[in-house]
């Protein structure tokens, strides 16, 4: 069964987000950007490799000119301007023009250094997002956020550059391991505190369905997922404004993420981010405790982390003010005004956020 999300800027349809359960209709995308007598360049990390790119090129091979492939090592240590340099030097060397076509097949890392290679490579060139951790699938591949890290800092560098089509093979879920795959539920969550209180509801009632990984309750997960995003996106494309609100529990959780030098997977910190914003938005008196102790226990019951040790307040705090998204020497804080509704506030200070970071180091 398939399920399509149309992405609109202005009214007008830019891309669409393709659900199956195999890679067999991948065609129909290419076809769209007649990619017949054109090159494609799969890129893919030493894990994915492994597990789809034969089974990728096969079905691509026959709707491309030529096929190239860019293989990576696998993990956040590898998306940097080194791994960059490397690909831009196999397209040269391979000769691809601003007509060819690039397919991101992967996790966040590979979709987010894919991007960043197409938006900076000859000024900018077509590209596919095919995602296959759960954590790409309802977050990084949507929206056209492409980047890498620079030294220590997460995203550091990067450009807004929107995928031709994202194209999205639920069946992958089936291949991550437990840590991996409760990882996006950072992000889904996250969706129903920010958007969507119904959906915070239903991802609770559905949890057990969740943990067995039922495919059709998956494409009911990423679909709702996949429409907040897409709502967002649509009113404010290069996070001028509203879209701020995907960051919540980010700007701690990035902060955390730093300085356990990516030990923890993305998801995991911006689940236990979510926790000293959601514990700030109690402190602001716009959620109950109740409240605050229900999220605690549901991001806990998706196999999340709460807490993190071995690190100290007082890094976390500098490192959420070296934070790219500072305002005029001022961190846009995203809060809860209530469960299924967030905002920008601005006026969060450094006490409150120690406070909040205090509140998640055990």
């Amino acid at each position: 069964m398939s399920t399509n999300i149309t992405v609109k800027y202005n009214e007008s349809p830019v891309y669409d987000i393709v659900l199956e359960q195999d890679y067999n209709t991948i065609y129909r995308e290419l076809n769209k950007l007649n990619t017949k007598n054109k090159k494609i360049c799969i890129v893919t990390d030493s894990n994915l490799s492994k597990l789809y790119l034969n089974e990728v090129m096969e079905i691509v091979k026959d709707y491309a000119r030529e096929v190239e492939t860019f293989t990576f090592p696998a993990g956040e240590e590898s998306k940097n301007l080194d791994t960059v340099y490397l690909l831009y030097e196999r397209l040269i060397r391979s000769g691809f023009d601003r007509k060819d076509l690039l397919i991101a097949l992967g996790g966040g890392v590979v979709g987010d250094l894919t991007g960043y290679g197409a938006a900076t490579y000859l000024r900018g060139i077509n590209f596919i997002q095919m995602p296959t951790s759960l954590l790409a699938m309802v977050d990084s591949s949507i929206g056209g956020k492409t980047g890498v890290d620079f030294l220590k800092f997460k995203n550091m560098v990067g450009a807004f550059h929107q995928p031709k089509s994202v194209y999205m093979n639920l069946k992958t879920l089936l291949s991550l391991n437990d840590e991996q795959y409760f990882s996006g539920f950072g992000e889904i969550i996250k969706h129903g505190l920010i958007k969507d209180a119904d959906y915070y509801q239903w991802l609770k009632d559905n949890s057990k369905a969740i943990e067995r990984r039922d495919l059709a309750v998956l494409n009911e997960v990423i679909y709702r997922s996949c429409q907040i995003k897409r709502e967002v996106v649509e009113k404010d494309p290069k996070e001028l404004g509203e879209r701020a609100l995907l960051n919540y529990g980010h700007t701690i959780g990035h902060a955390v993420e730093k300085h356990m030098e990516f030990k923890l997977l993305h998801g995991e910190c911006v689940a236990i981010g979510m926790v000293a914003a959601s514990y700030l938005s109690y402190k602001r008196n716009n959620i109950t405790q109740n409240q605050l102790q229900d999220i605690v226990e549901v991001i806990k019951s998706f196999r999340l982390p709460v807490s993190v040790s071995g690190i100290a307040a007082e890094d976390v705090l500098k490192a959420t003010l070296n934070d790219k998204k500072m305002e005029s020497g001022r961190i846009k804080f995203i809060l809860l005004s209530e469960v299924g509704n967030a905002c920008i506030d601005t006026t969060v200070t450094e006490t409150e956020m120690l406070e909040a970071i205090d509140f998640i180091i055990k």
